[in-house]
């Protein structure tokens, strides 16, 4: 594996516009679990499976119960960015990173410095009255008693998330795929490459450094011109 993070590394030295597409797995160095893993979500008990819960329509028509999970689950308010996002953000700022494009939604990869984050799925800090619009905090969501409300007007709050259902926003979209498809480099780093449209995106890189970290295969690994079986926080303390 040293050889295979040199090469990284290597690489790395050599762009102006690699571009990092990352998933759940960038963040369980910060305590943040996946889905997909033997400790993930999926594979916890609850009276309805994750991907059940987190849907429009559970949202819809059981609010108490989307945000019983939701605050229990999802709100990792205590996380602090990892080497991963630390790493990205320095070659951002070195010039050699354009931007991310990631599928989490815990705002970890801002925290740490960068600028140009393209989140595919939303993010928990951000929530939004369905009635009036008004701005609420993840730490007021977090210390609401059952169901938030506004504290304008009382309506509903919605976290700025995509949920199951739910189409990704076409302007965040597009700026993807135009990053992706001008890289010199892409990395894709702790995602299994299973969740649709996101993982689609990584079709339009159309470069010969293709570069792939996940601790077990992905359908993607034959396609990568490197492969690194790791953690990544632990691959990027090394680069």
């Amino acid at each position: 594996m040293d050889e295979a993070i040199k090469t990284l590394a290597d690489w790395l030295q050599e762009s102006r516009r690699a571009v990092f597409f990352g998933g759940a797995g960038v963040s369980t160095a910060s305590g943040i679990p996946d889905f997909r893993s033997v400790d993930g979500l999926y594979n916890q008990h609850y009276a309805w499976p994750p991907e059940t819960i987190l849907s429009h329509t559970f949202f819809e028509e059981q609010p108490a119960e989307f945000y019983r999970f939701y605050q229990d689950k999802m709100l990792c308010l205590d996380a602090k960015p990892n080497a991963c996002h630390t790493r990205l953000a320095e070659l951002e700022a070195e010039g050699r990173l354009r931007s991310i494009v990631t599928q989490n939604i815990d705002g970890l990869h801002q925290a740490a410095g960068s600028k140009r984050v393209w989140e595919l799925h939303g993010s928990v800090l951000r929530n939004y009255c369905q009635s009036c619009g008004r701005f609420h905090d993840a730490l007021y969501m977090k210390e609401a008693p059952g169901v938030p409300r506004c504290q304008n007007c009382g309506g509903l709050i919605k976290p700025d998330v995509v949920l199951y259902e739910e189409g990704l926003d076409s302007d965040i979209i597009n700026g993807a795929i135009t990053d992706i498809s001008r890289a010199d480099m892409l990395i894709i780093g702790g995602t299994s490459l299973v969740v649709y449209p996101a993982a689609g995106l990584i079709n339009y890189y159309q470069g010969d450094r293709l570069v792939l970290i996940n601790k077990t295969p992905t359908p993607a690994d034959k396609r990568a011109n490197l492969v690194i079986h790791a953690p990544i926080a632990d691959v990027f303390a090394q680069v």
